[in-house]
């Protein structure tokens, strides 16, 4: 997981609930599934937590902060990130439920385009 590759797959995983899931709590409990895993996943990388070094390695990355800030396209030394860096990473994880929601909305956008019932 990364900064550029999260959103896209919290928004494409919002979408495939609301396909998938007919049920509105099981959706909800679905959503929060899937964001406490991002969630959970994306701030161990970005604190290099010893259980993320396997995953850092799968994608190439240095450490778990390289694949979280730079994700194989930037060049931002990891180690040598301050303050500054660390309120960005927070503001962008502060994000993360608004992708999974706007997934959901474009889902329920396509299923009601298709003949489905709006929420």
């Amino acid at each position: 997981m990364s900064f550029l590759v999260d959103p896209p797959l919290l928004l494409a995983s919002g979408a495939a609930i609301e396909a998938s899931v007919a049920d509105e709590r099981l959706a909800h409990r679905a959503e929060s599934a899937v964001l406490a895993i991002f969630l959970v996943t994306s701030i161990s990388l970005y604190c290099n937590a010893r259980w993320t070094r396997w995953l850092a390695r799968l994608c190439r990355a240095d450490s778990g902060r390289d694949w979280m800030l730079n994700s194989g396209v930037f060049h931002v030394d990891p180690e040598k990130v301050g303050p500054g860096t660390h309120l960005g990473a927070a503001l962008a994880f502060s994000t993360y439920p608004l992708w999974i929601r706007l997934g959901r909305q474009v889902g329920r956008r396509v299923a009601f385009g298709r003949g489905g019932a709006p929420t």
